[in-house]
């Protein structure tokens, strides 16, 4: 049976899935949840980053954000510090209990990578990687019916 690919539904359930396993997992081994997970890897690429950058990254609203980064200060991952350039903007930097954090959980995220990719040749997974880059760059247009009828996916 030739059914038609629904990808949109297909990607909300795998996203869904994938991200309440994770979160699950990380609550009972580090208290944590991925999102905060996902602000220290940020911050390790990066130190210091204003709000609005982590944001950015990862792909939030930064009113969301903040009130993330308020946990996250109470539980001494992060700190919050005025920029020295521009007073009107904050900074957020790793503290020693968010690097630990990341140490303990970066090689449990190579391994949720590997296991993810497991099944597909290297051609499949650059395919894999080629498409949700598609989708993260071009998220808006895709979304905006009247221009996705206009062009040619």
């Amino acid at each position: 049976m030739n059914r038609a690919l629904r990808v949109f539904h297909q990607l909300q359930v795998a996203h869904s899935a994938l991200f309440r396993a994770a979160d699950q997992r990380a609550r009972s081994e580090t208290g944590l949840t991925t999102t905060q997970l996902a602000v220290l890897f940020v911050l390790d690429r990066r130190d210091g980053q204003p709000i609005s950058e982590i944001a950015k990254a990862l792909a939030m609203g930064k009113s969301s954000l903040t009130g993330l980064i308020d946990r996250m200060c109470e539980k001494g991952l992060v700190k919050r510090l005025d920029s020295s350039k521009d007073g009107r903007i904050t900074n957020i930097y790793l503290q020693d209990l968010g690097r630990q954090a990341l140490d303990s959980n970066s090689h449990k995220t190579k391994q949720i990578n590997q296991a993810l990719l497991a099944p597909f040749s290297v051609r499949e997974q650059e395919t894999i990687r080629r498409f949700l880059e598609h989708i993260a760059e071009n998220a808006g247009e895709i979304i905006n019916l009247d221009v996705v009828t206009k062009r040619k996916y």
